[in-house]
């Protein structure tokens, strides 16, 4: 996996075309008593609250790793990332505004060894600071938790140094990245079929400039587009070209 920078991280098209997955309901509101209001106004402080940050409780299973950033006005501004040691994971893109969300997502054996072996190199992020003793540009809360066994460590910085923390920011950056191109190109599929080619460009640059964590999980998507005679010819050839480069291992 290559070197990610700030700008592989924010503001590029996939971050804008990610902007079609939020969904506006408008409808015309009933008229409430006075203590309803004031009801339903306790309860969305305190949706909101949990919306825009606090943990889940520590897991009382296996261990596991949580990477969380929150970037206000950035797009996403709320990542969290869960990586159990065993089963599957989970990832969570969207803005502070926006309800949790959280999508089902297959770690591979290999990245889930390399997350825990990262962890345990920064021991499981007990008692460790990260952050830089200088001041930087804001580039977003960061926070590293591992819970196991009902318990948690945690640490949050904006910029590190440490060449682990690093390693491993790049990894959870990369899966972020991963799931932000692999929801927008399977709405186009179901919504906009004339729009996926746009949107396999940004993921074929994603690919090929390995600022993806897993390329192989979009094979499935890549060859339903390959197959499919309701794509456009450009997107057909260019998903067959990206699926052959994927399975070659990036030649």
């Amino acid at each position: 996996m290559g070197s990610l920078t700030q700008a592989d991280v924010c503001g590029t098209p996939a971050t804008r075309l990610r902007a079609e997955n939020r969904r506006t309901q408008i409808g015309q509101k009933p008229r409430l008593s006075r203590i309803a209001v004031l009801v339903f106004s306790a309860l969305a402080v305190a949706g909101a609250t949990s919306g825009q940050g606090q943990m889940r409780s520590p897991t009382t299973g296996g261990a596991v790793v949580v990477f969380r950033k929150i970037f206000k006005s950035s797009s996403p501004e709320f990542t969290e990332i869960r990586v159990p040691e065993n089963g599957t994971g989970s990832c969570e893109l969207r803005a502070l505004d926006e309800d949790p969300n959280p999508e089902a997502l297959d770690i591979g054996a290999a990245l889930r060894q390399k997350i825990f072996a990262l962890a345990g190199d920064l021991d499981d992020f007990r008692g460790i600071s990260l952050d830089v003793k200088r001041r930087i540009a804001n580039l977003g809360e960061k926070t590293f938790r591992y819970e196991k066994g009902g318990e948690a460590n945690e640490v949050k910085f904006n910029y590190t140094i440490n060449a682990k923390a690093s390693q491993l920011l790049q990894i959870f950056e990369a899966i972020a990245r991963e799931q932000e191109d692999f929801e927008v190109l399977a709405r186009r599929m179901k919504y906009d079929r004339l729009g996926v080619n746009e949107v396999l460009v940004q993921v074929d640059q994603d690919v090929r400039r390995q600022v993806v964590a897993q390329p192989e999980r979009f094979l499935p998507l890549l060859e339903q587009i390959a197959g499919d005679s309701r794509y456009l010819d450009m997107a057909r050839q260019r998903a067959r070209a990206l699926a052959d480069f994927i399975r070659s291992g990036g030649k």
